[in-house]
């Protein structure tokens, strides 16, 4: 250890010089390569931290060792940043000002690494509630500006960015006096040094307060207009790129300012979205999206697409570059094994039990958003080609078919070009433009989906992918048209694709097909037993990433297909692999996740079909869940002893057990009676991860569906934490924990009535809450019509609070056991207080009549029975009922 580390006095403080060498070996040893030698570093950090003048000697060998070689200099700060980070509360107040002193002298330090890391430095102190109690930082930074030094004026400059970025709201607050009033105008005149690098920094520094509406901002918005527009022209691409920046937010929150401009602005954009630095190109392309969503844009861009498309179009082709990153030109690789750096993280989506509604199966839920491009993910990067392809996207769905005179003479080069880039922007571009130019599109798809399967055999791996993807965007027009004509040729050859020899093809056309299996639904059954051969036989070639994306292929395919895949030859080609990885994986593996929710959709359709299987299935699902809940346990009392848990490993358990539950019905009675399920139900319902609790009253509901005897004696215990979860904050909880307690009643009964009151408040204030989403909304009006049903008692006297919102929420859901059950609930309740319904309107009638028709004249006439007289006189005056 340091021995004599001096202590600090009044006077300068000086290192001593037997520890300083200690602090340069240290510096020196953590940039080896060694993993012993970094972990000899880590304690040895530890130990040195226990000195209180540790801290001195890091910034001392940043801003005075000019004897050091510069990443030296700056590793010493970028570890003295990070102690700041963890414990610059404790720091002695001599060594805090010693190293605030020490930075701001040496910001103008002759290297530009060493201006960076001391302007992070900075900022980092300041991050650290430190810019009330250091008033002279801003003060001083902004006397630097004027210095005669580039160097000096550069450094400060760097570090006010930092701190723009760090603290924007701090400096626009009363808290500090807002010394934004001063910075603004000061940064608006740096626009017109004769630096590049300062320029950019002044733009730079304002552009963080464009997003906030910051008031100095507003106040001096056309004087930052027009300094904008006198450098637009600027010969330095990251002043340029700034610019551009600067105009797509003012779109967003000034576009007022802008209008008067609007022409010479998409003038100056058309030409930066080709400019030959591709930074400054991308930023212009994102003016194009952001102009998309404003509701002028049709009207100010309808004269300039003539020349916008086919910028856009341009954009879309792949750079040398990409084609490079992309081993273009390797077309077979499937036995070259993943990276594993490369496979993303996958999030399991929670169930969410939503109902059927008119024409149409199930919806999806609305907070699911839907992944867009995502055919060249990859270079996950954001890119000159995805932006240009977003922003046609959009503009697709703004001009729909006015776009197309721009783009079919564009589009009958490229697709047909020989050069397969050309080729392939062609077939990108197609698919960009499939949502919004769908109805236009129709007249020469018959032509060009039959080219598009024929790219699918191109001899250009990136042709073939793209292809795939472009396909999949219109499998719904494919799947309207007679099966023989593009369906099957269509499929024949994606699922040739899904054997290709390259990775990426086989992922672009598993993931196509997974988008055909949901539009052709039921139509896929003839075709089953090849297939399955197809997906069966992937698994014996696929490498890690693109396994799984084969069990999403195969899950979405039983959730298409349903209990016709209940057929022993199916079974019997399907499930042996399946099981055999679920064999091959340990508890610990997150590939676990996607197998899991595999075999639920995979369980759910084949109902009994999935006996053999459930056994050992459903005990370890028990054991995941059982095994996180001890894990969260541990870490919950000895935080720095244990690791905290992956939770999604039992939200994916607790889900395949809703699978079961809901595939076997009463056969999963044994195994449920031969575990301790209910038990870690218990805990997981009062789990503090919302997706935790969101699963288990997803499997509450399935379970008490499926086998009521086990659920009933845990009811007074469950009711509780269900009444405490109807919270519309988290809208998928609620909606699990509403649809739960629906179940419930129907097989409590006329036992449900000492928990009525628990629930019954909360259920009528979301159904007469504002904006709550549809799936919500239906769940709670079907909850609380079952409530009724079996307690009309204690539900009948809130009537008149919900009747209004409950019949217009329900009158697109299709018929089903839940909807007749509600109904039988409202008529009940009727009955018992027939002035609930006196004062109801026209609408109200008119869907209670509409009703009539769903349940048949024999169960009208009981329901009616129970109407007060003048409803009944109401009903009968409006329709003759």
């Amino acid at each position: 250890p340091v021995n004599s580390l001096s202590l600090v006095s009044r006077m300068e403080w000086q290192p001593d010089q037997q520890g300083l060498q200690q602090v340069l070996q240290l510096l020196k040893d953590s940039q080896s390569p060694n993993t012993a030698t970094q972990r000899a570093v880590q304690q040895k950090l530890e130990q040195l931290n226990q000195y209180p003048d540790f801290n001195n000697y890091l910034i001392f060998v940043l801003t005075r060792l000019k004897t050091e070689d510069e990443p030296t200099r700056s590793l010493s700060g970028l570890i003295l940043k990070n102690n700041v980070k963890a414990h610059y509360q404790n720091f002695p107040p001599t060594v805090a000002d010693f190293i605030k002193q020490e930075c701001v002298n040496n910001i103008g330090d002759p290297s530009p690494l060493i201006r960076a890391t001391i302007g992070i430095l900075i900022t980092t102190i300041a991050s650290k509630g430190e810019l009330q109690t250091w008033p002279d930082l801003l003060p001083q930074l902004f006397n630097l500006l004027s210095s005669e030094d580039y160097n000096t004026c550069e450094g400060s400059f760097g570090a006010l960015q930092k701190i723009c970025e760090d603290s924007s709201e701090l400096l626009d607050s009363d808290a500090l006096n807002r010394p934004l009033n001063i910075m603004i105008p000061k940064f608006l005149q740096f626009f017109k040094h004769c630096s590049p690098k300062i320029r950019s920094h002044a733009i730079a520094c304002v552009n963080q307060f464009i997003i906030g509406r910051a008031q100095a901002l507003m106040d001096n918005i056309d004087t930052f207009i027009e300094s904008l527009f006198a450098l637009a022209a600027d010969e330095d691409s990251e002043v340029r790129k700034n610019v551009c920046r600067a105009l797509v937010m003012l779109l967003e929150v000034r576009i007022d300012r802008l209008i008067p401009q609007m022409h010479s602005i998409i003038q100056y954009m058309l030409q930066r979205t080709q400019d030959p630095d591709e930074n400054v190109a991308l930023e212009a392309c994102e003016f194009w999206l952001t102009l998309a969503e404003q509701p002028i844009c049709k009207e100010v861009l309808a004269g300039h697409l003539v020349q916008l498309i086919p910028i856009l179009v341009n954009g879309m082709k792949y750079s040398e570059i990409d084609i490079i990153l992309l081993k273009g030109d390797v077309e077979e690789d499937e036995a070259v094994p993943d990276n594993e750096q490369d496979i993303k993280p996958r999030f399991h989506k929670s169930r969410t039990v939503t109902l059927q509604h008119e024409g149409g199966d199930g919806e999806q839920g609305e907070d699911i958003e839907e992944d867009e491009d995502d055919d060249d993910d990859t270079l996950s990067d954001w890119n000159l080609r995805k932006c240009s392809a977003a922003a046609l996207d959009v503009l697709a769905n703004v001009f729909r078919d006015d776009l197309l005179p721009h783009l079919l003479p564009l589009l009958k080069e490229l697709l047909f070009h020989q050069d397969w880039v050309i080729k392939e922007s062609g077939i990108l571009v197609l698919g960009a433009i499939a949502e919004g130019c769908v109805q236009g599109m129709v007249l020469y798809l018959p032509e060009l989906i039959p080219h598009l399967i024929q790219c699918l055999c191109d001899k250009k791996a990136l042709v073939r992918s793209i292809a795939c993807w472009t396909l999949s965007r219109y499998a719904h027009w494919v799947v309207s048209q007679p099966p023989d004509s593009y369906l099957k040729p269509l499929m024949t050859e994606l699922l040739k694709r899904i054997l290709d020899g390259n990775k990426r093809v086989q992922e672009a056309a598993c993931s196509a097909f997974a988008t055909l299996e949901e539009e052709a639904c039921t139509e896929l059954v003839p075709y089953l037993s090849f297939i399955l051969d197809t997906l069966v036989f992937a698994f014996s070639k696929y490498q890690h990433k693109n396994l799984l994306i084969l069990y999403d292929a195969i899950g979405t395919l039983a959730d298409s297909v349903g209990h016709h895949l209940n057929q022993p030859e199916y079974i019997q080609k399907l499930m042996p692999p399946l099981i055999q990885k679920w064999n091959e994986l340990k508890d610990e593996d997150k590939d676990l996740f996607p197998l899991l929710e595999c075999l639920s959709s995979v369980a759910t359709a084949l109902q009994s079909g999935f006996l053999p299987y459930c056994e050992p299935v459903y005990q370890r699902c028990v054991t995941l869940v059982q095994k996180t809940l001890a894990q969260a346990m541990m870490y919950h009392q000895h935080p720095d002893q244990y690791e905290a848990p992956d939770k999604d490993f039992m939200i994916v358990a607790l889900d395949l057990l809703s699978g079961l539950a809901e595939g076997l019905g009463g056969h999963v009675e044994q195994l449920v009676a031969r575990s301790n399920i209910m038990t870690l139900l218990f805990q997981c319902m009062q789990d503090t991860m919302p997706e935790v609790r969101q699963s288990s009253f997803a499997l509450l509901g399935d379970l008490t569906k499926a086998c009521f005897p086990h659920v009933k004696p845990c009811i007074a215990e469950f009711m509780p934490i269900l009444g405490t979860n109807l919270n519309p904050e988290f809208i998928s909880v609620c909606n699990n924990a509403t649809w739960a307690i629906g179940e419930i009643s129907m097989q409590m009964g006329a036992d449900m009535q000492p928990y009525a009151g628990l629930v019954l408040g909360n259920l009528v204030e979301i159904i007469n809450r504002p904006n709550t989403p549809k799936t919500l909304l239906e769940n709670t009006a079907i909850t609380i019509g079952r409530l009724g049903y079996v307690c009309p008692q204690e539900v009948a006297p809130m009537l008149q609070q919900f009747i209004r919102p409950w019949c217009t929420s329900l009158r697109n859901i299709r018929d089903n056991e839940e909807k007749d059950s509600a109904f039988r609930g409202i008529c009940v309740m009727i009955g018992v207080n027939p002035g609930g319904v006196v004062q109801v309107s026209i609408r109200v009638l008119e869907i209670l009549h509409g009703f009539k028709d769903q349940v048949g004249e024999e169960n009208w006439q009981q329901f009616s029975e129970q109407f007060p007289p003048l409803l009944k006189e109401r009903l009968s005056a409006c329709y003759g009922v």
